[in-house]
This record gives structure tokens, sequence and C-alpha cells, in this order.
């Protein structure tokens, strides 16, 4: 069955270029109308350019609809309006896909603390304004698809990017939240992990690879997250043609007592607590605690 997007308003940010681009054509390709937000600035957040423009020039070429926004994802208000703006012109959105991004990389130790607070606040607090913004019309509409861009530096680590991957990983923790107030308003909210050869990527990577990895190829992930038939909560890795899914897992644990519920117990029984035999991917908070309970109740 093809995947279509006709009568759905999708709203992409970043998608001056690179992955947001490649997103906000083939939504349109596909029958979305499509809102490209993106401020224009350089790969470090500053500067302003008609990234957003161009991209919407490309949509109608293509005989599609689409609207620019310049509007910062830092700023809720801009969101707000932004939305707004959306549902007069359109009647209503009903895809975000979250992908506006900055880096400022370098290690811990030569990061100034401004610097750590602007990624955090560009990547985290700005998908958390515009899926804020978004909220309240999907749940009233009873149709929402939302994704947020994490990145395996937030999942995994990656050396000289703290700040990067702090947010990475809170977007990811931001998801597992949302998808459940969401699930009974036909919200669903997943997380995506991509590989591209992106401006945000082009010294990282060898020329090769860079080809190798185009934004196009992960393109078809990001599309299925935020399609009609979307799961939910899920980590999908994308990059170069290959997709993987990443899981939080839970192992079972051990109940210490005694002489062994002190820090020496905790490290002799380390190998017990950490073994991954009957390891879980809880779908709530709550499932640790009832591990927990399951323990002191002699399970």
């Amino acid at each position: 069955m093809t995947i279509r997007f006709d009568n759905r308003v999708a709203i992409v940010t970043g998608a001056g270029g690179g992955l947001g681009r490649a997103y906000a054509l083939e939504l349109a390709r596909r029958g979305a109308k499509v809102v490209v937000n993106d401020l224009g600035g350089a790969r470090d957040g500053t500067g302003h350019s008609d990234a957003a423009l161009k991209v919407v020039e490309e949509i109608e070429a293509l005989g599609g609809e689409a609207m620019s926004n310049g509007g910062s994802v830092t700023d809720y208000d801009q969101m707000v309006e932004m939305v707004a703006k959306a549902k007069e012109r359109w009647g209503g959105v009903h895809i975000l896909i979250n992908n506006a991004g900055v880096l400022r990389d370098k290690s811990f130790t030569k990061m100034e603390p401004a610097d750590f607070r602007f990624v955090i606040d560009v990547h985290l607090n700005g998908s958390a304004n515009c899926t804020k913004a978004v909220w309240d019309t999907m749940r009233d509409q009873a149709y929402g698809r939302i994704l947020m861009t994490a990145s395996s530096t937030g999942l995994f680590g990656n050396f000289g990017q703290a700040n990067y991957g702090a947010a990475k990983l809170g977007l990811a923790g931001l998801t597992k939240t949302l998808y459940l107030e969401g699930a009974k308003y036909n919200v669903r909210v997943n997380t995506i992990a991509p590989v591209a050869g992106t401006r945000m990527t082009e010294d990282l990577f060898p020329a090769e690879a860079f080809a190798a990895f185009a934004p196009e190829k992960v393109v078809p992930a990001a599309l299925y997250l935020v399609s009609e038939d979307a799961p939910a909560n899920a980590i999908v890795g994308a990059g170069a043609g290959v997709f993987q899914a990443s899981y939080v897992t839970l192992t079972q644990g051990k109940l210490l007592t005694g002489d062994d519920l002190s820090p020496e117990g905790v490290a002799a029984n380390w190998a017990a607590i950490t073994d991954r035999t009957g390891e879980i991917v809880p779908n709530s908070g709550a499932e640790q605690s009832m591990i927990i309970l399951k323990h002191l109740q002699g399970g």
C-alpha cells in the first residue's frame, strides 16, 4: 500500500536544507501541504537566510503547496504564530517533524556554559516549543504524528559533543512521556536517530561516505514514522539505506538484604545486577517499580 499524505498539513523545522529539506520535498510529493520552517542560520546558529523560501519554491515547482516560516524554534510565541498561520490557511496541523538543530562541538573541558545552554535550547527546548504549539490542535482533531530527532551521540555518546548528546537523549526521553499522554487522542510520537551527510556533518565524513549517507536515504524512516499507520514510542536509526531499532532496556536486577545491602554488596553482586537474562523494554517508568515489587514479594 502506498503511503500518502493527502489532506494532511505538515510542519518541518530546520527544513531549509539537508534532512529537513528532503523530508519536506517528499511529504509534498506524497500530497502533504508543508510549512517549511528555517531560521536560515549557519550550523552554529548564527545568521539568517532565505533557505525556507527556496524550498517552498522547489515544492511549488513540483505542483505542491507550501509556505515558508522563518521563526526560531527557541521562541515559543513564534512557534504558536507559525501553527496559527498554518491552521488559518489549511485548517489544521497533522504532522510535526522536529528537525532544527545546531552544533557547537568542543571537548567538555573547553566548552563554554553558553554553548552548552544554546545547543540544549535549540534542540530540546526548541522541539518542546514546537510540540507544545501543535499539541492541543492535534488532541482536539484526534490525530497527530510527531517525530523527534535524536542522535547516536545522545543514545550512545560521542567525544566532543556533550551539549549535543545531552539534548538528543533528552528528546528520546520527551518522546517516551508524550507518546503516553497522546495515546488516547491518536497522537503518536516517535524518535529518529539519523546519520546523514549534511551541512551539519560535512567535515565529519570522508567524501565517499558523505555521498553514501545522502539525506534522501533517511527519508523513508521519517515518513513512515509520521504516517497514519505509524507505531509509537519507537527509536529508529537510519542512514545510507540501513534502518535500525534502538531500545532502552532494564535488567531483572537482584534484591540485596542484610550485609549485602551496602556498597560492598553492590560490588559483589554486580554480575547478577547487570545480567541481561530476562531483560525487558519498559513501556513506561512504572515497570521499574513493578520489577522491584516482584523481588520484594519473593518473585
